[in-house]
């Protein structure tokens, strides 16, 4: 008899095959509920990754173009320096703001109250003399001409032709006043307003005027940083993983210092900044907001992660290959460095790609050192004052003006883009130099 189970009292007997079938279809419900449930997690947190990024895309890619006004500036020598001096020096310390205020009250001559005059020439950006003075300093025989010159337009000015300020609201409620719309829009029917790639962006350093900030201080910050991490942390983390893997005695103090190796992979990056503002500066006196004293600190926080990342690639390589070098008569060092290590050596770099795409995104530590300073200078060695791109993300980050907040999305977008190459290095490494055994 197959009478195994009977649901109520005298109701007929079940068979097995009976029982098995119940039971698979209830498992199969749960597995299919649970599948389910795991697509949904996945959809959603994929939707909420593409709607962050096209956040950050959206107001922040028309950072990459900035507003020019073309105007017919008179470079005569009496204008710009009115002593008359033609020397380098004398070009260099003239005031080249004056032939550009000439030439907007040569385009709008109707213009001629004090107040629309302050509003004409606040058109105009308050770096657009400097780069004036860098265009007649590379090319000195413009002085006694009159030439058609793009100057830089003021952030409001920009924000307007970018449609980000709204023309309809009231004039009290907005930058821009009704003055200046018209005189946009005469420039705009005269060609004389053109949107062009945003070169300073890329090439000058921060500034307290949204048309005239940029990353390359930043930029060359985390360069810095980085080179230099990477020069500390690499060999100092392979030597480690190297010994505590193949040389190191198996006991409770081997045993206590991979406890804390691991442990302090997963410590806030932020005591790291807490030890390098003890350590670093205040007891050996390195100088703050510095790639070097930045360096040392991602070096510690980066350090873990290498090791861990090379005893794993140490423990891949099969235990023959050391056995084989040996056989033949190579020492155990020999066995290591001409053997194993080149074999684990992908994965090494893997680890410490890894971990370079780690320092880069940090800002926590590197705020406790001083990275925060206003640098606008772009750093040309070590020990020059810096700041690093998050850092700079963070600054831009605070400031109220609509130009800054288009500035911080694109900054995020060439962050964002620096650690998506490092990651894909770091796996098309792996995938060309990985051996399986």
């Amino acid at each position: 008899m197959n009478n195994l189970d009977a649901s109520t009292p005298g109701a007929p007997p079940r068979h097995a095959i009976d029982i098995v079938n119940a039971s698979l279809k209830r498992r199969y419900a749960r597995e299919s509920r649970f599948r389910l449930v795991g697509l949904i997690a996945v959809i959603l947190g994929l939707a909420f990754v593409v709607l962050l990024f096209a956040d950050i895309v959206s107001k922040g890619y028309t950072a990459f173009q900035q507003t020019y006004i073309r105007l017919p500036i008179a470079l005569t020598l009496e204008g710009i320096d009115p002593a008359g001096t033609p020397d380098a020096q004398a070009l260099a310390n003239a005031d080249y703001m004056a032939p550009i205020k000439a030439a907007l009250r040569q385009t709008f001559p109707e213009v001629t109250e004090r107040r629309e005059l302050r509003l004409l020439n606040s058109m105009v950006s308050v770096g657009a003399a400097d780069l004036l003075r860098e265009q007649v300093m590379d090319n000195p025989s413009l002085i006694g001409t009159t030439q058609e010159i793009w100057v830089l337009a003021d952030d409001d000015i920009d924000m307007l032709v970018k449609g980000t300020i709204d023309r309809d609201i009231a004039q009290g409620d907005r930058r821009v006043k009704d003055d200046m719309l018209g005189w946009v829009d005469r420039l705009e029917k005269q060609g004389r307003i053109e949107k062009r790639f945003n070169t300073i962006f890329f090439t000058h350093g921060t500034s307290r005027e949204p048309e005239l900030a940029g990353i390359a201080g930043a930029l060359m910050g985390s360069f810095y940083t980085l080179l230099l991490t990477l020069a500390l942390s690499f060999p100092i983390g392979v030597g480690a993983a190297l010994y505590l893997e193949e040389f190191a005695p198996k006991n409770r103090w081997t045993d206590l210092i991979e406890v804390n190796i691991n442990n302090l992979a997963a410590v806030p990056s932020i005591v790291f900044g807490l030890l390098g503002l003890a350590v670093f500066i205040g007891f050996f006196g390195i100088p703050r907001s510095t790639p070097l004293v930045a360096a040392l600190v991602m070096t510690l926080m980066t350090l873990p992660t290498i090791i861990i990342a090379s005893r794993v690639s140490l423990k891949s390589v099969p235990p023959s290959i050391r056995e084989a070098a040996l056989g033949v008569g190579a020492s155990p060092l020999q066995t290591q460095f001409h053997h194993v290590l080149p074999l684990a050596l992908p994965g090494m770099l893997t680890g410490a790609i890894i971990g370079m795409a780690r320092a880069l995104g940090e800002s926590a530590p590197l705020l406790m050192i001083g990275m925060i300073a206003f640098i606008v200078d772009v750093p040309g060695g070590f020990t020059d004052p810096a700041t690093v791109l998050p850092v700079q993300i963070y600054l831009w980050a605070d400031s109220p003006e609509r130009g800054f907040v288009e500035r911080t999305s694109a900054a995020i977008m060439v962050l964002l883009a620096f650690l998506f190459l490092m990651n894909l290095a770091a796996v098309l490494l792996r995938r060309k130099f990985e051996r399986r055994w």
